[in-house]
C-alpha cells in the first residue's frame, strides 16, 4: 500500500499487484456514500496515481456489501435555503473530483461489487471497463428523489448503454442487474460473488501485462465514444501506430509472440 493512503478518509488505495492499483470505497456503515472526507481524499488518491509511471491499470470497488450509493443524502437535502449559484459551484466541484478519474491515461476498471447507485453509478460510467457482481443493482434514481440527474448522467449513460435504454433508466430511475445490465452495455461481464475480485484482479494483472505506450494510446482513441467520423480514425492511427512501432517494447512483443513467452513490456 502507498504511504500516502495512511491519510486517506473512508477510502483506501492498494497495490495488489505490479502495474494494478486498487482504490476501495471503505465507508460500508453508509453503503460508500461520497462523503466529503472521502471526495478530497479521491482526488488526491487520482492525483498520486496520474503522477506514478509504474501505474498500469486502476481498479475501483467497495467495501462490504455496497459499491456506491452515491452523494451523502445528508449533505443534497441538508441546505434547503441555500441559493441556486452556491448549490451549482459546489455541485460543479463535487462532479469534477469524482470525474478526475476519467484524466488518468491508463485503463480504469469499475469492479462493481454490489449496488451502484446515483452519483456512484456515474463515478463506474467514468470508468473504461465495468464488471458485476451477480446480485448487484445499479440505478440512477435521481427523478425518483426529486431531482435532475447530475455527475453527468445524461452524457455519461447515453455514451455507455445508447439513447434509448439512457432514457429509460433516467427517466424512470428503475435500477437493473445480471444480464440485463450486461444486455445493454452497461456492463461487460457478470461474475459470482464468490469469485468476483479473482475475476477482476486476473483481467487487472492481464491489462497490466500489455504494452503500456499502445494502451494509453488506445484509451486516448476511444474516449467519449471515439472519433467522430471514418477518415479521423484513420488519420491518427496513421500517426499513433507508428509511434509504438518504434518502440522497444514493440520488438519485445514481437520476439515473445515469436519465441512462444510472455514478454516484459518497460514502457519504451
Amino acid at each position: 500500500m502507498s504511504s500516502s493512503s495512511e491519510s486517506l478518509i473512508d477510502l483506501r488505495l492498494e497495490r495488489p499487484s505490479p502495474g494494478v492499483a486498487r482504490l476501495v470505497l471503505d465507508n460500508p456503515a453508509q453503503r460508500n456514500a461520497m462523503s466529503d472526507g472521502m471526495t478530497e481524499s479521491w482526488t488526491r488518491a487520482i492525483d498520486e496515481l496520474a503522477a506514478d509511471p509504474d501505474v498500469r491499470v486502476v481498479v475501483v470497488t467497495g467495501e462490504g456489501s455496497a459499491f456506491c450509493s452515491g452523494g451523502n443524502p445528508a449533505w443534497i437535502a441538508g441546505e434547503p435555503d441555500a441559493e441556486v449559484d452556491y448549490l451549482r459551484t459546489r455541485m460543479i466541484a463535487f462532479y469534477r473530483a469524482w470525474l478526475s478519474i476519467r484524466k488518468l491515461e491508463v485503463p480504469t476498471i469499475a469492479a462493481i461489487n454490489g449496488h451502484a447507485v446515483g452519483a456512484g453509478l456515474c463515478m463506474a460510467l467514468a470508468c473504461d471497463i465495468r464488471y458485476a457482481a451477480q446480485g448487484a443493482k445499479m440505478s440512477v434514481p435521481f427523478v425518483r428523489l426529486g431531482m435532475h440527474p447530475g455527475m453527468a448522467a445524461t452524457y455519461l449513460l447515453p455514451n455507455a448503454v445508447g439513447d434509448a435504454a439512457a432514457r429509460e433508466l433516467l427517466l424512470t430511475g428503475r435500477a437493473v442487474e445480471g444480464e440485463e445490465a450486461l444486455r445493454i452495455g452497461l456492463v461487460s461481464q457478470v461474475f459470482a460473488q464468490e469469485s468476483f475480485d479473482a475475476e477482476v484482479q486476473a483481467i487487472a494483472e492481464q491489462i497490466a501485462g500489455t504494452a503500456p505506450i499502445p494502451s494509453r494510446y488506445t484509451k486516448v482513441a476511444l474516449r467519449d465514444g471515439g472519433h467522430r467520423d471514418f477518415e479521423s480514425a484513420v488519420q491518427w492511427e496513421a500517426l499513433a501506430q507508428p509511434i509504438t512501432l518504434a518502440t522497444a517494447d514493440l520488438q519485445e512483443g514481437v520476439s515473445a509472440a515469436r519465441e512462444k513467452r510472455t514478454p516484459n513490456f518497460r514502457g519504451v
